[in-house]
């Protein structure tokens, strides 16, 4: 195992997904991967158990915060729960595409409000297109455009949706979940993709969850993860333009 400290550029790469029921938890396991993993990923299951706490925790580790909260509600609704969200100084904030453009310019707005109330550093709305475990991705590119009309500054997506996501809103930030290292399992995640893969793909931030929460020594899945991050970053920038 590579016990070196991945670069700051890999780091911002790699969320890991901390699908745990308690902040105990969560903490540890953010612990044994900061050498490798600079954002830690607050879901459904941890946020319901412990709520904003848990963003605050992990917050102040040092790490980024995903808040992974999937909002879908009324343009209103979902505006005021994302200004309460950037109040607590999240990195990545997300919310359905499905919703249409007005509840997610509701929450891009109301996200940027909350951070600039809490004095932070402005976040960045992410809109989420397709979700990796359907196998059906043929509504991406309206849900694409629904994200760039309402002003998102970045989407989810597969591996697999990558190419359409440079053509068709090249200046986005793309963040990945579905990721799978070679021989491991993909769970419930019908479009999957290596963190080489994705990388070489044009992803941004890859959200890696049970293949290293799960693994059982999590530092080594959490290197090896990074290790193959790097090396295809590398390979990129000795590729002759």
């Amino acid at each position: 195992m590579n016990d070196e400290r991945a670069t700051e550029e890999v780091r911002a790469r790699l969320a890991v997904a901390l699908d745990v029921p308690t902040l105990a938890e969560a903490l540890d396991l953010a612990k044994q991967v900061e050498p490798w993993f600079g954002v830690a990923k607050v879901g459904m299951e941890l946020f319901t158990a412990e709520g904003p706490r848990a963003v605050e925790g992990l917050r102040d580790t040092g790490l980024d915060v995903f808040y992974d909260a999937k909002y879908h509600d009324i343009p209103t609704t979902v505006g005021r729960a994302a200004r309460v969200a950037g109040r607590l100084g999240i990195r990545y904030l997300n919310a359905h595409a499905a919703g249409g453009i007005e509840m997610l310019r509701a929450f891009a707005e109301g996200l940027a409000e909350g951070a600039d109330d809490g004095g932070h550093a402005p976040p960045v709305a992410l809109a989420v297109t397709v979700l990796t475990s359907d196998a059906d991705a043929s509504a991406f590119e309206a849900r694409l455009a629904t994200a760039v009309e309402a002003g998102c500054g970045g989407v989810v997506l597969s591996a697999h949706e990558l190419e359409r996501a440079r053509a068709g809103a090249p200046g986005l930030l793309t963040v990945v979940p579905g990721i799978r290292p070679v021989g491991a399992s993909r769970d419930d995640q019908a479009r999957a993709a290596t963190p080489g893969v994705a990388v070489s793909d044009g992803a941004d931030v890859l959200v890696v969850g049970r293949p290293v929460t799960r693994a059982d020594d999590v530092a080594q899945a959490a290197a090896a993860v990074a290790a193959e991050v790097a090396a295809t970053l590398a390979k990129g920038s000795a590729t002759p333009g």
